[in-house]
């Protein structure tokens, strides 16, 4: 199957959620840690006063130090969970968005019967693989940082195959602008034409 534009720069956007996704849930799982370190230690602390303080204080410390951690903790889970939701629809918008351009230029070029959009993003597509390429790698790093905090299960892809030439960013760049250049001199040259024809 060949790769267009429109999948890789899906598959792209895909990504980048599953990353955000990842960061969201590292933040999540960072925050209860945390908090489970400081009631942890404050319980510690109450104990170890002893007889210094009244049983009905030693209590009430611990009572109040539970409702601390427990609105601290809610607070955390409010926030990733609406961080959460946010990118799952930016993601769902952004495809939606891809879909419609994709369609728009597929019409214009109907219209028009100029075939310069589909040159242009036979080019980029190199350079959009390339940059997923990269993006999965941090994808997946993402996830084995949530995995090492103690998380659940990561959102992530399976890790790209390795290639035998993995080209910089740089070198799909530079490749393809030649041909970029020469889908723009035959599209100048063939507005003219067109209009004419018109």
């Amino acid at each position: 199957m060949r790769t267009t534009l429109s999948t890789a720069t899906h598959d792209l956007i895909a990504t980048y959620g599953n990353t955000a996704k990842n960061v969201i849930h590292a933040y999540r799982v960072g925050n209860a840690r945390a908090a489970g370190y400081v009631e942890k230690t404050w319980s510690a602390a109450v104990q170890k006063a002893g007889k210094r303080i009244s049983s009905e204080v030693r209590t009430n410390a611990l009572s109040a130090q539970k409702k601390l951690t427990g609105y601290y903790v809610q607070g955390v889970t409010l926030t990733t969970d609406t961080a959460d939701t946010a990118v799952n629809k930016a993601v769902e918008l952004a495809g939606k968005g891809l879909e419609q351009v994709a369609a728009n230029a597929t019409r214009f070029e109907q219209t028009t019967g100029l075939s310069t959009l589909s040159t242009v993003a036979n080019a980029a597509v190199p350079a959009v693989v390339a940059v997923n390429k990269v993006a999965a790698k941090l994808e997946a790093k993402s996830g084995d940082l949530v995995t090492r905090m103690g998380g659940a299960k990561a959102k992530v892809k399976a890790k790209p195959k390795a290639t035998a030439a993995k080209r910089p960013v740089a070198k799909v760049a530079r490749k393809a602008a030649p041909r970029v250049r020469k889908a723009a001199v035959a599209t100048e040259a063939a507005a003219p034409a067109a209009a004419t024809a018109a």
